[in-house]
C-alpha cells in the first residue's frame, strides 16, 4: 500500500504516489481503460489525483470526474490547475486574472463532479497579471469553500517567496510547488528546494521517470519503441532532451543498481525522487491498470547512501543540475 506525507507546512496528508492524468486521459487512453486504471489506483491505496483544465482541453478533468464518481469524497484528495488557455482561447481564456480564475474553477468543479478541490494550483507564473490580483482571487475561493489549499507549478525560488508572502497576508496557505524532477532533471535542487524548505512548501514532482526514459526501454542507437511516449505527438516534444545517446547510455548503467536493490528501473526512479525530504509526492501516470501495482511498490522504499552515490555516478555528466536553467514560462508566451 501507499505511504502518506504531509503537504507543506500543513496538516494535509497526500499519498506519496499520486496519480496524474496528463497526456493519458481523453488522449492516449480510451475512457474505459482510463476509468479502470483509476480504480486500480484506488485499490492500491492511492487517494490523491492530479489533473488540470488544460489537459486534453478540459477532457482529462471530465474523465477523472467519471472515474471518481461514487467514491467517498472525503477520502480523496483532488488537485487541478489554472493558467493555460482552454476553450476558444479568447483574450480572457488564460492566465491568472480574477476573471479567468473564477471562471476556470467553476468549470473544473463541474467537470470533476465535486463541490471543492483540495489543492488548486497556478499552472505557471503569470507575468501579465499583478500577483496581488491572483492571490486575492485564490483567497476568495478558499473563503467560499471551493478550494482548500493553494499550490503552484514550476515557479522559481523568487516567485515562491513572493507568492508565499502574499498568501500569508491574505490569510491562506501556499503549500506546494509542482516542478519537473528526476535523476536526469535536478534543476530545483539549487534554489527552489532550499527556498521551499524555508517557506514550508513541498514539491509534488512530475516526470520522475523522465518521460519514461528512466524505464530503460529507450536504447542508444536504436529507434524508439512503437507506441512509446517518444512516438506520441502529445508527449514527444517533452522527451526529446533525454533521447541523446550519452543520456541513454547512462540510463543503462542504472540497471545493475536497480537489480542490486531488488527494484525495477521505474521503481528505482520513483523511489529516488521520494528520498528528497522536500518531495511530498511523485506524480505517476499509467495507461494500463497493471502498471499501478508496480509503481506503488516504490512507496516506502529507502535507498541507502551507497545506492544514492552509485546513481549519481551513473548519470554524472548528463543530469541537468544548473539552477539557472529556465523552467518557468517566459513573459508573453502564454498563448
Amino acid at each position: 500500500m501507499v505511504n502518506y506525507r504531509y503537504l507543506g507546512n500543513s496538516g494535509f496528508k497526500i499519498s506519496e504516489i499520486t496519480y496524474g492524468n496528463w497526456v493519458t486521459h481523453a488522449s492516449q487512453v480510451d475512457d474505459t481503460d482510463a476509468i479502470a486504471t483509476v480504480h486500480a489506483a484506488l485499490d492500491a491505496g492511492i487517494t490523491t489525483f492530479d489533473t488540470a483544465d488544460t489537459y486534453a482541453n478540459t477532457g482529462a478533468e471530465t474523465v477523472l470526474g467519471k472515474a471518481l464518481a461514487g467514491q467517498r469524497r472525503e477520502s480523496l484528495e483532488i488537485f487541478t490547475k489554472v493558467y493555460w488557455p482552454t476553450g476558444p482561447k479568447g483574450p480572457n481564456d488564460g492566465g491568472l486574472s480574477r476573471k479567468h480564475i473564477v471562471e476556470a474553477i467553476n468549470g473544473s468543479l463541474s467537470r470533476l463532479g465535486t463541490d471543492y478541490v483540495d489543492l488548486y494550483q497556478a499552472h505557471r507564473f503569470d507575468y501579465e497579471t499583478p500577483l496581488e490580483e491572483t492571490f486575492q482571487a485564490f483567497a476568495d475561493l478558499v473563503r467560499q469553500g471551493k478550494v482548500l489549499y493553494i499550490g503552484v507549478s514550476e515557479w522559481t525560488a523568487e516567485q515562491l517567496r513572493a507568492g508565499h508572502a502574499l498568501a500569508k497576508s491574505y490569510g491562506i496557505q501556499l503549500i506546494s510547488n509542482q516542478p519537473q524532477y528526476s535523476m536526469l532533471w535536478r534543476v530545483i535542487e539549487g534554489k527552489v528546494v532550499p527556498a521551499a524548505e524555508e517557506l514550508g512548501i513541498s514539491q509534488i514532482v512530475w516526470s520522475p521517470m523522465a518521460q519514461g526514459v528512466l524505464s530503460g526501454k529507450y536504447l542508444p542507437g536504436e529507434p524508439a519503441p512503437e507506441g512509446s511516449r517518444a512516438t506520441d505527438q502529445n508527449g514527444s516534444r517533452f522527451i526529446q532532451r533525454f533521447l541523446q545517446d550519452d543520456v541513454l547510455t547512462a540510463v543503462q548503467r542504472l540497471r545493475p543498481i536497480a537489480d542490486e536493490v531488488g527494484l525495477t528501473m521505474p521503481q528505482l526512479a520513483i523511489a529516488w525522487v521520494l528520498q528528497n525530504p522536500n518531495v511530498a509526492a511523485a506524480l505517476v501516470g499509467a495507461s494500463r491498470p497493471e502498471q499501478i501495482a508496480s509503481n506503488v511498490a516504490a512507496s516506502g522504499v529507502t535507498l541507502d547512501a551507497d545506492t544514492m552515490a552509485a546513481i549519481d555516478a551513473a548519470v554524472a555528466g548528463v543530469a541537468v543540475t544548473d539552477p539557472e536553467e529556465t523552467y518557468s514560462v517566459s513573459p508573453k508566451s502564454r498563448d
